[in-house]
């Protein structure tokens, strides 16, 4: 063959001396030494040796094009992409300078905003598209557009399917838009996506479970589950006494607690860290051997003077006003005054050890009556001690008799509640649920008030222990008064000791980058927020690096202002009923804050719906302003609610405006009326505004036979709960409320209201500035590079307390440069 033959680019020809066909370099070296095998060999001539040294080049080209690492492709905007790192199996190592761990794939110095290095991997198209997509989800999910941020990530996914940190991310956005089951699945996904056994896996393992199981569980403890120590608030510090003979405890709303220190003549108000913040010792002349605490009207306290004889107000702050009573046998004296209770008309009953009775007196400290001493039907009492007063019946305990005993308002005795069982009660204290915690000795008991049932929730030792007083504290903690240990214990549901705390990233803002600001939810397996926190009790992290300057910012449960949406239900039974429409929108005005958009106290109104065939947003002047929507189909979020600026409010309308403004358009009331769609667009109103925020809704109690045709009860009820907006139901006339409307109140901690009660609605939807919140702000500089604002930038944050914590990690893109 004369011809040249191309042989991966390499000429070859033919071998010409013996007539044999090879080519050149490595398979003339093959036919050289065939030839010397066979003795017909020449010399290697130059051909062969070019041929040769040619082939070897081209292999160790061929070596180094195989084990080399792949050139970075650049995209149409020059962005030099992130890689996947599929032999570690790193979640979210498609995304731009972030290998997935938490730490940056860049080299440049911390804090500058460049790419030193280009990663090592190619990317294709689909991930440049899932990247961008992914991004935009990120940032819609910060400003509470749950659904955009759903189609986001449902388009990134299309692009990288089964990347488990956008399945991640696809199920928080499901979750908060109250699509429960939707989330898990989306969550159980990226849990097989993520590698066993690392912090991601770990984490959402835990997350799932305690989604899945709360909602099978009620925020009271009404099952079988003990509690068992889980800390204290020793007396002692060293060689400091810091309180003595702990007598009562009284916990309020930001999770401290009162405890009152019968050895030491004070009261000392204790946090849930265990630290001191107030000690009240009372007049000039001090507190003589003070028992027990209880809190009126008005947050007024009362404390009652075992040795002294007598009973100190004090007012909100702990600063002593007046005494109640005095030493001696007569109407509205004491002798060893022990327990104290309030029912919910502000009277006080006191138990009056020495004289074996029970006194009571007005909110102003006037005597009204004493009862309990032998009479007709009742043997008299042996030696009183524990004290509750709930719906018009007084529960007073025995020590000696063993027993609890039962009277009405006025004294009249009702019989025995508890016969056999206890040893030696001492407080009574009601729980939200209606059932009395019980300290008895060394154990803390449960009694239903309906069938006597007693259950032991925990046991606190056999001996040097006498618990006088338990409470259960904000957070769902028992707090129990060891009087002969010297010290207060912590009681904690054994299941809620081994789950630790749920603890949620909301929201991170980073406008001020490099200074990042944190929404964070703290709350315990059953939904209940966790209140009291503190900057001691958080730790932010970038990738597993210590947060630089972090700052707490400030706390839900300490903020007294609540937002509110008010819902009217616009049906043809509603159209009859327009002045209960206008009377229930005027007891709503009078609560909402007069202090209008610079209030910083009471409940501010952020819009009132009309909830018709399709929902509408009234003006607050009376008027109905045009349908505005999101990219999403959500609704616009009102300008006064995302920045909390002044702005008409009910308080300023006048009664024909209220008026105008319940009746609404005529035109709207339809049979065809939607309950679902008002109530997602009146919650989507309160997300970006305070922390404490619930719907009002004021109708017949009836849903309608449309009510849930776009969304389902349950996924109403989860979008209320997840977002922390409490549902109450004001029912017009005498209608019976539906139990759709009911659950929606009992899933969110709200309640139904008759509008016409005699305390009026007003009281209770102001008590939503009292509700607790477990949302936190704090504050770091990042030290991480960004990119130019590309970079997904880690956090991670931990909350511990006591022998609780809980963790939870996310990331955020910072501001395009």
């Amino acid at each position: 063959m004369a011809n040249k033959v191309l042989f991966y680019g390499l000429p070859l020809k033919p071998r010409s001396p013996h007539g044999r066909i090879f080519p050149g370099g490595i398979f003339g070296l093959y036919g050289f030494f065939a030839d010397q095998m066979s003795g017909t060999a020449d010399r290697l001539n130059r051909d062969d040796l070019k041929g040769i040294i040619k082939t070897g080049l081209f292999f160790v080209f061929a070596l180094l094009l195989l084990f080399s690492p792949p050139l970075p492709l650049v995209s149409q905007q020059g962005e030099l992409p992130g890689s996947y790192d599929s032999s570690r199996n790193i979640p979210g190592g498609f995304l731009n300078n972030y290998d997935g761990r938490g730490t940056s794939a860049q080299t440049a110095a911390p804090g500058s905003t460049g790419s030193a290095s280009p990663p090592s991997r190619p990317v294709d198209l689909n991930t440049l598209n899932a990247r961008e997509e992914f991004r935009l989800g990120v940032q819609a999910y910060n400003r509470f557009a749950y659904n955009e941020a759903i189609l986001s990530f449902e388009r990134a996914l299309a692009y990288r399917p089964g990347e488990p940190l956008i399945l991640d991310w696809l199920g928080r956005s499901y979750y908060r838009s109250g699509f429960e089951d939707t989330a898990l699945r989306q969550w159980q996904a990226a849990l097989q996506g993520y590698p066993y056994g690392t912090a991601q896996n770990l984490l959402l393992a835990n997350h799932i479970d305690t989604i899945r199981n709360r909602r099978s569980l009620l925020p009271v403890p009404n099952d079988d589950v003990r509690y068992v120590e889980s800390g204290n608030f020793p007396s002692r510090n060293n060689t400091n006494v810091l309180y003595k003979q702990p007598s009562s405890v009284l916990a309020v709303e930001d999770g401290s607690v009162y405890v009152v220190a019968y050895g030491s003549n004070e009261i000392v108000r204790i946090d849930v860290n265990g630290v001191i913040r107030q000690r009240i010792r009372g007049p000039i002349n001090g507190f003589d051997r003070p028992y027990d605490i209880v809190r009126g009207e008005g947050g007024r306290f009362y404390v009652s003077e075992y040795r002294g004889g007598r009973v100190s107000v004090l007012n909100s702050d702990g600063v002593w006003q007046s005494y109640i009573g005095s030493k001696g046998q007569g109407e509205g004296k004491f002798v060893s005054p022990q327990n104290m209770a309030i029912d919910e008309e502000g009277y006080l009953y006191v138990v009056d050890y020495g004289n074996r009775r029970i006194s009571k007196f007005d909110p102003d400290g006037n005597f009204i009556l004493s009862f309990g001493t032998r009479s007709a039907g009742f043997q008299g009492f042996l030696s009183p001690t524990g004290i509750a007063v709930r719906d018009g019946r007084v529960y007073v305990a025995d020590n000696l008799a063993k027993q609890v005993f039962m009277f009405d308002r006025n004294g009249a005795y009702l019989g025995l509640l508890v016969r056999n069982g206890l040893t030696g009660p001492e407080s009574l204290r009601f729980l939200k649920d209606g059932r009395l915690l019980v300290a008895d000795m060394n154990r803390i008991l449960m009694i239903d008030c309906n069938s006597s049932i007693i259950r032991e929730l925990g046991v606190l030792g056999n001996s040097g222990v006498r618990i006088v007083c338990a409470e259960m504290d904000q957070n769902g903690n028992v707090v129990a008064a060891n009087f002969s240990g010297n010290d207060v214990s912590i009681f904690t549901r054994i299941d809620d000791v081994a789950s630790g705390l749920f603890v949620e990233i909301e929201r991170v803002f980073t406008d001020d980058f490099p200074q990042v600001t944190v929404e964070i939810q703290v709350q315990d397996r059953l939904r209940r927020p966790i209140v009291g926190l503190d900057g001691r009790n958080f730790f932010l992290s970038e990738g597993g690096q210590t947060a630089g300057a972090q700052n707490f910012r400030g706390a839900g449960y300490v903020n007294n202002l609540a937002y509110i949406s008010i819902l009217m239900e616009r049906s043809d039974e509603t159209k009859t009923m327009q002045e209960a429409l206008e009377t229930a929108l005027r007891d709503i005005s009078a609560v909402s804050s007069s202090g209008g958009g610079n209030s910083t106290a009471g409940i501010r109104v952020a819009s009132l719906i009309s909830a018709g065939e399709q929902p509408v947003r009234e003006r607050l002047d009376g008027s109905t302003p045009p349908a505005a929507d999101g990219a999403d189909g959500s609704p616009v979020l009102p300008a006064s609610v995302q920045r909390n600026t002044s702005r008409p409010g009910l308080e300023n309308l006048t009664r024909g405006a209220l008026a105008s403004l319940a009746r609404g358009n005529v035109a709207s009331y339809s049979p065809r009326w939607r309950l679902d769609l008002g109530l997602r667009l009146a919650a989507t109103d309160l997300l970006a505004g305070g922390k404490k925020r619930g719907i009002v809704y004021v109708g017949s109690g009836n849903p309608g036979q449309f009510a849930f045709e776009q969304y389902g009860l349950s996924e109403l009820a989860a979008y209320l709960a997840n977002n922390s907006i409490v549902f109450h139901a004001v029912v017009l006339g005498n209608n019976q409320v539906s139990s759709e409307i009911r659950y929606l109140c009992e899933q969110t901690g709200g309640s139904v209201l008759p509008l016409y009660q005699n305390e009026g609605i007003g009281k209770t939807i102001s008590k939503l500035a009292e509700q607790p919140s477990g949302s936190y702000t704090l504050s770091y500089q990042s030290m991480l590079p960004t990119d130019f604002g590309r970079a997904y930038l880690p956090l991670e944050v931990q909350v511990y307390l006591m022998e609780r914590s809980g963790r939870d990690m996310i990331g955020y893109y910072p501001p395009l440069e």
